[in-house]
C-alpha cells in the first residue's frame, strides 16, 4: 500500500480511536542508500531523522506507546563494519536526544538481549533509560538486539524454571502470565503494526504481542517516510473493524 501524498492533518483523525500502541519495523535504509549510490551507513542517518518527526508526531496526537525495530538478532550477522557504523549512529543518537527525550518528558526502555550491545552503547543507553524513567509522556520501546524468538524462547526458560522449583504449578500458566515474562512486561499489545519499505513478512518482531494487531505496509522507504503518510495510515487504521476474532 502506498499512503505518500495523502493531505491527511492531525485534526482530521478521530481521537477516540488512536491507536494506544503503534510498532514499527523500520525497513529501507540500505536501499534507500543503494537508489543514491551512497554508503548504507548514510541511509541509517537519514532513517534517525525518520524516528524524530515520527516522535514528534506520536506526541502531538496522543500515541501512549511507540515501539520501534532498531536492531534484530539477525543483524550481527551484517558486515562487521556496518555494525560498528550502526552502534556508533545509536549511541550518538541516544546522546544527543538524551535532553529532549527529558524535555518532551518522554520515557526511553529497551527491550531485547541488550547485553549483547558494545559495552560503551550499553552505559549510555541505560544511563538514559535510569534518566528518563520517572518521565509520564510517551514511552519508546527501542528493539535492540530483539528476536521474537528468542524472546519466547526467554520467556519459556524463566516460566519452566518457576515451575521446576516449586515456584508455580503448570496449570497457573496463563496468557497473562506468559505476558508477564516477556520483554514487554506490563506494556499494552500494539494496536497497530506498520512496516515500510514493501516487505511482506513479520521479520520475528514481537510474535506474541502482534496476536490481533493491526497490520499496514507501505512501500516507501524508511528514510523517505514523513508526518503525512504517517497520519495517513493511522487514518486507515481508524477505519477498520477490530473484531478480535468475534463476529
Amino acid at each position: 500500500m502506498n499512503f505518500r501524498g495523502s493531505s491527511i492533518k492531525p485534526v482530521d483523525l478521530d481521537l477516540s480511536k488512536i491507536p494506544k500502541h503503534i510498532a514499527i519495523i523500520m525497513d529501507g535504509n540500505g536501499r534507500w542508500a543503494k537508489k543514491r549510490l551512497l554508503n548504507r551507513i548514510k541511509g541509517h542517518e537519514k532513517g534517525a531523522e525518520t524516528v524524530k518527526t515520527v516522535v514528534r508526531v506520536c506526541q502531538e496526537i496522543g500515541i501512549a506507546y511507540l515501539t520501534l525495530f532498531a536492531f534484530s538478532t539477525e543483524n550481527w550477522q551484517r558486515p562487521k563494519n556496518e555494525v560498528m557504523a550502526l552502534m556508533s549512529l545509536l549511541k550518538k543518537f541516544i546522546v544527543e536526544e538524551q535532553q529532549s527525550l527529558m524535555d518532551k518528558d518522554i520515557l526511553l526502555n529497551a527491550i531485547g538481549e541488550l547485553e549483547k550491545l558494545p559495552q560503551d552503547v550499553l552505559e549510555v543507553l541505560m544511563k538514559t533509560i535510569n534518566r528518563t524513567q520517572n518521565n509520564q509522556g510517551m514511552q519508546i520501546n527501542l528493539a535492540l538486539s530483539y528476536g521474537g524468538r528468542d524472546e519466547i524462547v526467554q520467556m519459556v526458560r524463566q516460566i519452566a524454571g518457576k515451575v521446576h522449583s516449586g515456584a508455580m504449578k503448570p496449570e497457573s500458566i496463563s496468557m497473562e502470565v506468559v505476558s508477564d515474562h516477556l520483554y514487554t512486561q506490563g506494556i499494552p499489545d500494539p494496536d497497530l503494526l506498520i512496516r515500510t519499505s514493501g516487505e511482506i513478512r513479520i521479520s520475528n518482531f514481537l510474535l506474541w504481542q502482534i496476536a490481533y494487531s493491526e497490520i499496514c505496509v507501505t512501500e516507501t522507504l524508511w528514510p523517505d517516510f514523513g508526518e503525512d503518510e504517517f497520519l495517513a495510515i493511522i487514518k486507515n487504521y481508524q477505519a477498520r473493524e477490530r473484531r478480535f476474532g468475534k463476529v
